[in-house]
């Protein structure tokens, strides 16, 4: 049996992961989560006969170290991490506490069984970007916010434990992923909720900074094919939608798919951390799906239909 560790698996993309792996039997997965900003509510349920979870700060040593001796991984997922922009502007000091987890990861990955570690870095290693779309050779290094910089010393850290110890990884930088278990202060998730409630939506500025948005099935069943197929050893790739669209216009097109009356607020903008664009060179992940990306429409309606059809529909 493969035994797999998931770091921050209490989490959206943690969470969707799991609940993929242990469709395959021959898979043994352990989620560990300090529930910071998880939750046991986005756990696989029923609770399968190969998963397990286990309440774990990562950026404690000792508190991994009991894990990872004990359980002998194959593969370590390293996706705990302190996320989201006002969360991680209004916590600096708690976001540079994840570069412990990060070495505490690494550290006992080479002195045990692990293969290879996943490592879930971020379009915010791009900063202010200088071309597009943005391709993974380029990373112009210039942005100050503290979880950019985590990011960035992570991904350094990962080539140079390869280079010194020849621990395999493969570091994915994932552009906006949304889904049914997002947490409700992340932007999708939360221009739903405004909207199938009727309330306001806000958004910072004229709401005219783009992203791309990526259906977590996209980023689930990439990062699975990257894994069983054995691609991208050693390298980085970008897993997101290449299609842009303003903040603006995805405010517009939640209340339209919502049918709500729902009215478009402006703050003022936000004074660091809230990037122009977003736009990925996929190609890469493209070429793994072998499918055309979801949607955002898509998307947004399969939330509405997992998450929200009880608001709706009342």
């Amino acid at each position: 049996m493969v035994k797999i560790l998931i770091t921050g698996g209490a989490g959206n993309i943690g969470s969707s992961l799991a609940e993929k792996l242990i469709q395959n039997n021959n898979y043994y997965v352990v989620i560990a989560d300090n529930l910071l900003t998880g939750s046991l509510d986005k756990l696989p349920y029923p609770a399968a006969n190969n998963l397990k979870f286990i309440k774990c700060d990562v950026n404690n040593y000792q508190d991994l170290a009991a894990i990872m001796l004990a359980h002998g991984f194959d593969y370590v997922f390293h996706y705990a991490a302190m996320v989201g922009v006002k969360r991680t502007l209004n916590n600096p000091m708690g976001v540079l506490r994840d570069i412990e987890g990060i070495k505490n990861v690494l550290s006992l990955s080479k002195n045990t069984s692990v293969k290879r570690v996943f490592y879930s870095s971020s379009s915010e290693v791009y900063g202010e970007p200088v071309e597009f779309p943005q391709n993974e050779q380029t990373t112009p290094l210039n942005s100050k916010l503290p979880y950019a910089i985590v990011k960035n010393v992570g991904e350094a850290f990962f080539k140079s434990y390869k280079k010194e110890y020849g621990l395999d990884y493969t570091i994915f930088r994932f552009f906006n992923t949304y889904g049914p278990k997002q947490s409700k202060d992340f932007v999708v998730s939360k221009f739903i909720y405004a909207a199938v409630n009727n309330h306001d939506i806000t958004i910072f500025g004229d709401g005219s900074q783009t992203r791309t948005f990526c259906y977590i099935d996209d980023n689930i069943d990439a990062t699975i094919e990257i894994f069983e197929r054995g691609m991208f050893v050693n390298e980085v790739i970008n897993l997101g939608s290449s299609l842009e669209i303003s903040i603006f216009e995805l405010a517009q097109l939640v209340i339209r798919v919502t049918e709500s009356s729902s009215k478009i607020i402006h703050l003022e903008a936000l004074k660091e951390g809230d990037m122009t664009r977003r736009q990925p060179d996929n190609s890469k992940m493209k070429k793994v799906l072998r499918r055309d990306l979801i949607t955002i429409e898509e998307g947004i309606k399969n939330m509405i239909n997992m998450q929200f059809s009880s608001l709706v529909n009342n």
